[in-house]
């Protein structure tokens, strides 16, 4: 199993209603099935705390204290690529205790007037990574996409 979970899916709807959709902390609990709900500042900004109630597939939960690092606007380029960067870093006691550090990067990429693309890994490292369950956390990165794909597609 690889050490840093990811997942990608490809979104028909424009990068900034993906976006928006992302940032929508509070809406979570209406489409995300992975995070269930998240505790943050609306609209989030780098250096806030969040607080993501993760629910796994087995239908346990864990409450995961992270940190807002990378908060990057949709902005595009002269070749008509527009990209936008969402990051937080785990802040539980294994990342205290130098256990298991983990950041999560969420990324969308649109060429053109063509689909989003978003993609997710956490980079994981520590001596305990085994026990963060990479496997379980790949398994939510899909639902999370997936449900964000059927969310913003469902967008006027």
């Amino acid at each position: 199993m690889p050490r840093n979970p990811e997942a990608a899916i490809e979104i028909d709807a424009p990068l900034e209603t993906v976006w928006q959709v992302m940032l929508d902390v509070d809406a979570y609990p209406e489409w995300n099935p992975f995070v269930v709900k998240a505790e943050c500042n609306n609209p989030p900004r780098v250096g806030d705390p969040i607080l993501l109630h993760v629910k796994w597939a087995n239908g346990k939960g864990v409450n995961s204290p992270e940190r807002i690092k990378v908060l990057e606007a949709p902005a595009g380029d002269s070749s008509g690529t527009t990209t936008a960067t969402l990051a937080y870093v785990f802040e539980g006691w294994p990342a205290k205790l130098g256990l298991v550090k983990g950041i999560r990067y969420q990324r969308l990429r649109q060429v053109g007037g063509g689909p989003t693309t978003y993609s997710t890994v956490e980079e994981f490292s520590g001596p305990l990574v085994k026990l963060a369950g990479p496997a379980r956390v790949a398994e939510g990165f899909a639902r999370h996409a997936r449900a964000l794909k059927e969310r913003a597609e469902s967008r006027p």
